[in-house]
């Protein structure tokens, strides 16, 4: 006795409980109803599946006001992080002058050093 893939030759395969029941209701001259059918049995999930995106086919009514909400949000998270960042962030050496530098412009530290600086040549 050989045996392939941990199952011996001579073990008859076992069909599919099924496949009694579909042969049963087939009429075999008529190929229609089989057509029908669709191959088999459909695949069990749930009809309903919460999740933070709204399930297995969402397309909510309220989808406009709801990415505008969260743009909002995103927008205002950003925002305050943003000025944050300009309130509280140092600097030991200052950008080169006339060289361009974003953060010069909204930079806390960066605006009052120019501005003595500018004061300084005006008064020297």
């Amino acid at each position: 006795m050989t045996k392939r893939a941990g199952k011996s030759l001579t073990t008859p395969i076992q069909p599919h409980p099924l496949k009694f029941a579909l042969e049963r209701n087939i009429n075999h001259h008529d190929y229609s109803q089989f057509i029908k059918m669709g191959g088999g049995a459909k695949v069990p999930y749930p009809k309903h599946v919460w999740s933070p995106a709204g399930g297995w086919y969402t397309q909510p009514k309220n989808w406009k006001v709801n990415t505008a909400v969260m743009l909002a949000a995103i927008f205002g998270v950003t925002a305050m992080a943003w000025k944050y960042s300009a309130e509280n962030e140092y600097r030991t050496k200052f950008p080169e002058q006339g060289r361009f530098y974003p953060s010069r412009y909204w930079t806390k530290q960066i605006i009052e050093h120019e501005k003595e600086v500018k004061e300084g040549k005006k008064s020297a």
